[in-house]
């Protein structure tokens, strides 16, 4: 009965993931803009995107920067 209920979920054309990839981006895009016309949008300053692009070169690399000694 598990099993059903799994593949029945697998299989839903319910909710944002099942949608197209292009209405994904379409329906993003203006929670985006909308946020912004609110002023609730948060935009990153060059110190926080910089910190972000290092934790995320950390993460993705496992936290070597190239030094493979």
């Amino acid at each position: 009965m598990a099993n059903q209920q799994n593949q029945q979920g697998s299989t839903s054309n319910r909710g944002f993931a099942s949608m197209d990839e292009d209405k994904q981006r379409e329906i993003a895009s203006q929670g985006g803009k909308a946020a912004h016309e609110k002023g609730s949008a948060h935009e990153f300053s060059s110190d926080e995107a910089r910190e972000a692009g290092r934790k995320g070169g950390q993460n993705s690399h496992g936290g070597n920067s190239g030094n493979n000694s």
